[in-house]
């Protein structure tokens, strides 16, 4: 029988939950009696030869905790036929035969080309994704690890920045990450009570972005008395910096009349505040169902594929149901780097969805706007 060696790699911008992947995917792997090894910093690691056996012990403790234990790095030589030729040397060494690739978009897009039949020749080597990214901008999967952690940071903070708004009765425009994508700054700006949510797949420019807070603030000043406080989430998609929105609303609104508070506009970036802590309860348990179906998928011989999250009454396009997991599917690589490619231009219809939803709700926050 051909013996069987998994390797295990994180890759990209850290994810609380990543760990969690780790463990789950380590202890399937050695329950299988595969041996496991765990890439030190990522695909640099993986150019490097730089291998660490991992052991029931050395992942019993790791779901707790945020960040990657196993380190990432970029790694522009990767990106080469040269680099990607001197991992693949490195793990025939080694007699990697699997691979576990842990991140976004990025992490995914260089696990496909590292098994690119071109390339691969006869290598034997497996490889299968698991969606981890903060932004939630990975295609076909309902959730990826470390959205539900970055959403509840995302709301305590805004929670707490509400409680000194609300008494000095300030407008706060606070900045979440996300990159291209405005999904969190969506899900937390509902989660956390906002009063409008600035995202780029909205198409706005700066002009009709100023103009929207504008209106915004005036609307939330006309229906409380004193005036109330004025929360505004905006993704770091959306071009315009938080200095440059917050000058260009305050002279507006100077320029229309107004005096005092309903002026007065701070700024909150919560930057990589929103990448770290403690992974929540769902990324825990999301992490070890994903982790669990790459290394199934792998183990029946599957390859070039990603473990999904979706709901069991909406499948992804093209997917087959996990074994033993009704809300995990198992899509290809080249399936879900379209459908990323999608939802980062705007044509995917999950963007038109969200569109459609956020223009409603705007109507609805603020009728008068």
């Amino acid at each position: 029988m051909e013996r069987r060696t998994l390797a295990l790699l994180t890759s990209g911008g850290d994810a609380p939950g990543m760990n969690a992947a780790i463990r789950a995917a380590a202890l399937l792997g050695l329950s299988r009696d595969l041996e496991v090894l765990g890439v030190r910093q990522g695909y640099v690691g993986l150019m490097a030869g730089d291998f660490v056996p991992l052991t029931r012990a050395d992942v019993t403790g790791i779901v707790r905790d945020g960040g990657t234990v196993l380190g990432s790095a970029r790694c522009p030589e990767f990106h080469t036929p040269d680099g990607r030729a001197e991992a693949r040397r490195r793990m025939a060494e080694a007699g990697i035969t699997d691979l576990v690739v842990i991140g976004g978009n990025g992490s995914l897009t260089g696990a496909r080309a590292l098994t690119a039949p071109e390339e691969l020749g006869d290598q034997v080597l497996r490889i299968a994704g698991i969606p981890a990214s903060i932004d939630n901008d990975v295609g076909l999967s309902g959730l990826s690890i470390g959205v539900d952690t970055a959403m509840n940071t995302i709301v305590d903070a805004c929670d707490k920045i509400a409680d000194t708004a609300s008494a000095h009765g300030r407008t706060f425009i606070v900045e979440v990450m996300g990159r291209d994508c405005g999904y969190l700054a969506m899900s937390a700006g509902v989660a956390a009570g906002a009063d409008l949510v600035l995202f780029p797949e909205a198409g706005r420019d700066d002009e009709q972005v100023v103009e929207v807070v504008v209106k915004t603030i005036e609307s939330a000043r006309r229906r409380a008395l004193p005036p109330k406080r004025v929360l505004i989430l905006k993704a770091e998609g959306v071009r315009i910096s938080p200095e440059q929105l917050k000058t260009r609303v305050e002279d507006r609104l100077h320029a229309d009349g107004h005096r005092g508070a309903l002026v007065e506009t701070r700024i909150a970036v919560l930057g990589h505040i929103v990448r770290g802590g403690r992974p929540s309860a769902f990324d825990r348990v999301l992490a070890g169902r994903l982790g669990f179906a790459a290394v199934r998928a792998l183990l029946a011989g599957e390859t070039r594929v990603m473990a999904a999250w979706a709901h069991a009454s909406a499948p992804p396009p093209g997917a087959r149901l996990s074994e033993g997991d009704p809300h995990c599917w198992i899509v290809t690589l080249d399936a879900v780097l379209a459908e990323t490619a999608r939802l980062l231009d705007g044509t995917s219809p999950l963007v038109r969805w969200r569109n459609r939803v956020f223009a409603e709700i705007e109507s609805v926050l603020n009728p008068d706007a």
